[in-house]
């Protein structure tokens, strides 16, 4: 997800002043700003399960966004060449990840042959390549223990968004063609998709459904980065795009009214009101988009932290509903401590969402440590611990 160096090196002064074209930025600080505030909401979302933080900040949307916007760049080179770099960034991580939790989903008496007989072998290799939804345990684990009984179906959650991230890589090329034929189309087809099986209309079973749903959903963000990519956003008069995405977010606003589900607000349950509010909403981010080589006034105070969560996004995704648990044990656990237990035991009951969040941080610096390195290898970089863009040394600085 981050361009290569040759896409990241600006124009030299003489190559300007000969050609007249403006320099091409490397990272734009303001991508890298969407996505590591993509990536907190995420995981605030999966803390307190606020339906109205879906409203707020569509993360998948703009995560979807972003993304399509690189491939796009990207895709200036040969698609072969690209796909299989997306790939090999993309995989590796999620296998660490399966190599830790699926072998304990065994440990902890998981029987899938004798619950699915011999389809399973097939399905367990969507922790391979997830092209459908990995197989998992509805039950595992203990009551009270360290691991609770649906600790299984939450880890292995995050991994639709590995699914339909390799959907849009693999069908991206083509997607691409596409766009620039017929760019209207294009991009409001998965709208269209969405209204016929993410209402109901037309159900699709299994795996495929499961999969092409999520496909349709988010399809008009991802190609969203086409235009993005492209310049068509800027080809618009302002006051157009900003009504015409005014009217696909309000459409969203209204349909999700009409179909609130047991969660409320939460659209992440009502595909179309997720596929037109994460649509307009990007489209206003994008439309307003400027291109920051640095982080400007206050925000560069964050500058590291958002270098960090870009360099280990994949990482922070795939680990943060574990460690969530883990957190919310170690928060139970201090009940059991002698003494303190007793006399902070009320407050400790009154902020315990708050104290999650606050251990949260610290326990995905440790996944950090512990298995970002492997995005770097996945991109055939040295490792690195901890990848915060600071300069260590003043040799390097001078």
């Amino acid at each position: 997800m981050r361009p290569s160096p040759d896409e990241g090196a600006p124009a030299s002064p003489a190559t300007t002043e000969a050609t007249g074209a403006v320099p091409k930025p490397g990272r734009d600080r303001y991508l890298d700003l969407l996505r590591a505030v993509a990536l907190v909401r995420v995981v605030c979302f999966h803390l307190f399960g606020w339906a109205w933080l879906t409203v707020l900040f569509p993360s998948m949307g703009v995560m979807f966004a972003l993304a399509g916007s690189l491939m796009a760049r990207s895709l200036a080179r040969p698609a072969g060449s690209v796909i299989r770099s997306r790939l090999r960034r993309l995989l590796p991580p999620m296998w660490a990840f399966s190599l830790i939790a699926v072998p304990v989903m065994f440990a902890l008496s998981w029987k899938p042959v004798r619950e699915e007989g011999l389809w399973w072998f097939i399905k367990i290799g969507c922790y391979i390549l997830p092209v459908g939804s990995p197989p998992y345990p509805e039950e595992s684990g203990s009551t009270g223990g360290w691991l609770e009984v649906s600790w299984a179906d939450q880890a292995v959650g995050p991994l639709w968004y590995i699914r339909a991230y390799l959907w849009f890589v693999l069908a991206s090329p083509l997607l691409l063609k596409a766009f620039r034929r017929l760019p209207w189309v294009t991009l409001l087809a998965p709208i269209a998709l969405t209204a016929v099986i993410g209402t109901g209309l037309v159900t699709v079973p299994g795996m495929l459904g499961e999969g092409l749903v999520d496909f349709a959903v988010f399809g008009s963000c991802w190609i969203l980065g086409f235009a993005h990519n492209d310049g068509l956003l800027q080809q618009i008069p302002r006051y157009l795009a900003v009504s015409s995405a005014a009217i696909v977010m309000g459409f969203g606003l209204w349909w999700a009214s009409g179909h609130l589900t047991e969660e409320g607000w939460n659209l992440d349950e009502i595909p179309l009101a997720q596929a037109t509010w994460s649509l307009g909403f990007c489209a206003v981010l994008l439309l307003y988009a400027p291109s920051w080589r640095k982080l400007p006034g206050k925000l560069a105070g964050w500058d590291s932290l958002v270098t960090l969560a870009n360099n280990r996004a994949v990482t922070i995704y795939l680990w943060h509903n574990i460690l969530l648990m883990a957190a919310a044990q170690l928060v139970d656990e201090s009940w059991n401590i002698p003494w303190f237990g007793d006399t902070f035991g009320p407050y400790i009951e009154k902020s315990y969402n708050g104290l999650i969040l606050i251990l949260i941080w610290p326990l995905l610096g440790v996944a950090i440590l512990a298995f970002g390195w492997v995005e770097d290898v996945a991109a055939k970089r040295r490792p690195r611990l901890w990848p915060n863009g600071a300069v260590k040394g003043r040799g390097r600085a001078a």
